[in-house]
């Protein structure tokens, strides 16, 4: 049975294939697009997916959309009546739920020449978020959470998975949102594009929480673990939002009203200088969503008694408050799968209808090497092509097929400061690039952090790069020891190591970290042990595979990110290419 998984017409579209109740293949559509977050029907994601499996259209048996525009159809026609939002705001979710209606026509625009027989699904889109982290867990038994910005008129839901159910017990409905309250506070801060509350995370630990007690204002908890926003600080409830979710790079107008200004000053606008001021409304906004955060988590908690928890949404990429989940709360267990946010709901509307038609829980996501993989011959021939670009840049190629003389050419290069391109094996699913699309440095280098923003990634100074570690030797360097396969967590790095790896280490003495393990990635694996026989250092700096666009895809986007940088070494499967001096 094959179950194609969508998420469309909203950030980060994408598609997975479920065959038999395994994952066979998932992926962004940003990735074939070039487009960050790319938002609409996700057309080339699923002829991927297809493609991978080796199947037409004619042969997916169900397909499943994470979203139902019938889902909590009462408390929307509830809100409408008793709050009176503006004409237009209704107008845009009914036309929106127009376009969730016509998926069989785009999946017949996607692949013209084929015809989709089977079923189509419309899964909720909570329940396809507590899905995705629930059914593809190691955990047969867990609280389930999920918290984003807003999905078929709801913003969190929570309940328990056992075996193969899910009962949701509780939500909390537009328009309070957690991630609404983030997401408009780093529009506040000066950073507008969508999925840029990542940047208030990096800036945070520069400030202190001196606005905390403004925050609360904002935010309010209820005795429960839910909470509520004071809506007078916000637009979204009641005036249009300019959203724009097709075609394209989402955007999402602004969301705060004046009242905000009232409390905390004036907005902070895109490129204007970044002040202690900023920094501490930064931290503070974080303090205010950990607060939020671990009050439902700890409520929960005390309800089902559980020390498992799988976590899922928007808000579930907040790596910070995710590792400090197991320090507030009495949660034991954290599972969080690589793509937690509204890509992920793809894999859980899939899985929803498995279980739904009687399948049984027989596959976990213990990596995300889901995506595109290219073999040896293709990359000959694209060098080949290539071969004057290379000469003129002054590049030499040699091919090493012996896997390990490759990754200990590769890791010298790295212990002597050269920062490496590192491609191999499948793509990643979700955002981080986890040692297949990678760039790849030496964490000792205090300076590493100026020399990547100065050859390649050209970002914002605050913004820190993440350590791959060894599975084995985590608790030597961290102050929890766990299994983080998806750089999904930040720990605190020990103090007595922060010193060995100040390019990995942030201002505050953390690190959002990878465990890198052998089953899983063995080549990763073997150039991080050999970079270990030479430093004594378990750990490399791994950043995306990107220079302001989206993790590369294939070979060629690779080897023109390579080009067009100061990139030093490009590693492409068994081919070896050095920059000449």
């Amino acid at each position: 049975m094959y179950i194609l998984g969508i998420n469309a017409y909203h950030g980060d579209a994408s598609a997975c294939l479920v065959r038999d109740g395994k994952l066979v293949a998932a992926a962004e559509e940003e990735r074939f697009r070039r487009v960050k977050h790319w938002a609409g029907f996700p057309s080339q994601a699923i002829q991927y997916c297809l493609k991978e499996a080796g199947i037409g259209l004619g042969e997916v048996n169900h397909v499943a959309v994470n979203r139902d525009p019938k889902a909590n159809i009462w408390k929307k026609i509830g809100y409408t009546l008793k709050k009176r939002p503006e004409l237009k705001l209704v107008l845009d979710r009914l036309r929106n739920a127009r376009e969730w209606a016509s998926i069989e026509d785009e999946l017949h625009n996607a692949l013209p020449e084929e015809s989709f027989r089977g079923r189509l699904h419309h899964v909720e889109h909570h329940l396809s978020h507590l899905a995705s982290a629930f059914y593809i867990s190691p955990h047969q038994e867990a609280t389930l959470v999920s918290v984003d910005g807003f999905g078929d008129f709801a913003s969190a839901a929570w309940g328990v998975g056992r075996n193969d159910e899910i009962t949701i017990d509780d939500k909390i409905y537009f328009p309070h949102s957690l991630g609404i309250f983030y997401q408009a506070l780093t529009q506040y801060l000066g950073f507008p594009h969508y999925g840029d509350e990542y940047k208030i995370m990096g800036l945070a630990p520069y400030g202190k929480p001196n606005f905390l007690d403004k925050m609360q204002k904002i935010v309010h908890l209820h005795p429960d673990g839910a909470f509520h926003l004071d809506l007078s600080f916000f637009r979204h409830q009641k005036e249009r939002i300019d959203y724009e979710w097709e075609g394209g790079a989402p955007r999402v107008g602004r969301l705060f009203s004046p009242k905000l200004e009232a409390l905390l000053g004036p907005a902070r606008q895109k490129d204007s200088p970044l002040t202690q001021r900023h920094r501490d409304i930064a931290r503070s906004v974080q303090a205010m969503y950990e607060k939020a955060f671990f009050h439902l988590l700890s409520r929960l908690h005390e309800r089902y008694g559980l020390d498992a928890l799988c976590l899922a949404g928007g808000c579930a990429m907040n790596s910070v408050a995710n590792g400090k989940i197991t320090i507030h709360t009495p949660f034991k267990r954290v599972y969080i799968q690589a793509a937690a946010g509204d890509a992920g709901g793809a894999i859980g509307a899939a899985f929803v209808v498995w279980q739904g038609l009687g399948g049984k829980r027989n596959f976990v996501m213990d990596h995300a090497y889901l995506g595109t993989h290219f073999d040896n011959e293709y990359i000959q021939a694209l060098l080949a092509e290539k071969s004057n670009q290379l000469q003129a840049a002054g590049c030499i190629m040699q091919t090493i097929a012996d896997e390990e003389m490759l990754c200990d050419k590769a890791a010298f290069a790295i212990s002597k400061g050269k920062v490496v391109g590192w491609f191999q094996g499948r793509m990643e699913w979700g955002p981080r690039a986890l040692g297949n699309r990678s760039i790849v440095c030496d964490p000792r280098r205090a300076d590493m952090k100026d020399i990547l923003n100065l050859k390649i990634k050209r970002r914002e100074s605050f913004r820190p790069f993440a350590p791959s570690i060894l599975r084995d030797h985590v608790s030597d360097w961290f102050e929890l020891d766990d299994d983080v396969p998806f750089m999904m967590k930040v720990f605190q790095i020990k103090k007595e190591k922060r010193k060995d790896i100040p390019a990995v280490t942030h201002v505050d003495g953390s690190g959002r970290l990878q465990t890198v393990y052998q089953h899983t990635n063995s080549r990763y694996y073997k150039l991080i042990e050999a970079f270990r026989q030479k430093t004594g250092i378990p750990i490399v700096l791994n950043t995306s595979f990107n220079e302001n666009e989206p993790i590369v895809c294939t070979p060629q986007e690779a080897l023109d990110c390579f080009l067009r940088t100061k990139m030093d070494i490009l590693v492409l499967e068994d081919f070896f290419i050095e920059r000449n001096g």
